[in-house]
């Protein structure tokens, strides 16, 4: 099931989409702002809906807002193999070993985030401008020291992440031991749809994913890649976040950068002024963000 929320003839809706845009309050027989301040309590009866032609919008203008009413936290990982390999090389630098031992992550800026058809203000700081193809998790329930395939249970759904980067000042504050900080924190994107994980777990086999995704620029194959391809399971990375520590409702859990999935892997022009990028995913939709 998809779901978005938006803005649609200046009425804020939450709906799920499914070839029409249907409204979830008609369909719940709840007030649209009871089902944004519930949303997560609500999750299992929104799954059980049927829809109907009455609940169908018919829309002049829509505008997309972030897929999900509440991000309490952004925590994103480094699970691609492929990524840090292509990453570290072409910096003249090899695989670290450590790289295997267990997932890391760091926090990301959470008043900086955006939806799709959303303008990204070009840094002016930076003169290497890059996106980050990425998957969300997104928590609906607590959990703490959870163990393998029951970590799984507290994701209710998976949204398209761009992770917006600025190489060169993430560049310089890594080599003070500490970060990514400043090169990370200045945006965040989220794509049109909230895809509950009954859908995304219905393709997993052997803990991996399979979903495929690709990214654009000004129409222009940059970056594909496969979920299935990484290393880190969302198992692993749960596991790995909630030791001694609770994921809440609202916590978002980035994948990590896919394989090839970037800029700085590819070798091709750094983002400028005017560029378009779009990211497609088979099961997730799609996340477009032009650079002003």
């Amino acid at each position: 099931m998809k779901i978005l929320r938006a803005k649609i003839d200046n009425n804020d809706k939450i709906c799920i989409y499914n070839r029409n845009v249907y409204d979830l309050s008609l369909l719940l027989n709840e007030k649209t702002d009871y089902i944004e301040n519930n949303f997560f309590d609500l999750y299992d009866k929104i799954l059980k809906v049927k829809l109907n032609d009455d609940a169908i919008i018919n829309y002049n203008k829509i505008e997309y807002k972030l897929p999900v009413p509440y991000i309490r936290s952004v925590r994103d990982f480094y699970s691609f193999e492929g990524h840090v390999k292509n990453a570290r090389k072409n910096k003249g630098l090899p695989m670290l070993d450590n790289w295997y031992k267990f997932p890391v992550f760091y926090f990301s800026c959470t008043p900086n985030i955006y939806p799709s058809n959303h303008d990204i203000k070009y840094p002016e700081k930076t003169k290497k401008f890059d996106y980050e193809m990425e998957i969300a998790a997104v928590i609906g329930k607590n959990i703490i020291n959870c163990h393998g395939d029951e970590c799984l249970k507290s994701i209710y759904g998976f949204m398209i992440m761009n992770d917006w980067s600025l190489r060169d000042i993430q560049k310089e504050e890594m080599e003070m031991m500490l970060g990514p900080a400043k090169g990370k924190d200045y945006a965040t994107s989220f794509g049109k749809y909230f895809v509950t994980a009954d859908e995304v777990f219905s393709k997993m086999k052997n803990h991996k994913i399979d979903l495929k995704m690709e990214t654009y620029v000004n129409d222009i194959l940059y970056s594909s890649g496969n979920l299935n391809e990484i290393y880190f399971s969302f198992s692993d990375m749960l596991e790995r976040a909630s030791e001694d520590v609770p994921l809440l409702p609202g916590d978002i859990i980035g994948s990590g950068t896919f394989n090839s999935g970037s800029i700085l892997e590819t070798g091709k022009e750094w983002l400028r002024k005017g560029d378009n990028v779009i990211m497609k995913s088979d099961v997730l939709g799609d996340l477009e963000n032009t650079v002003i």
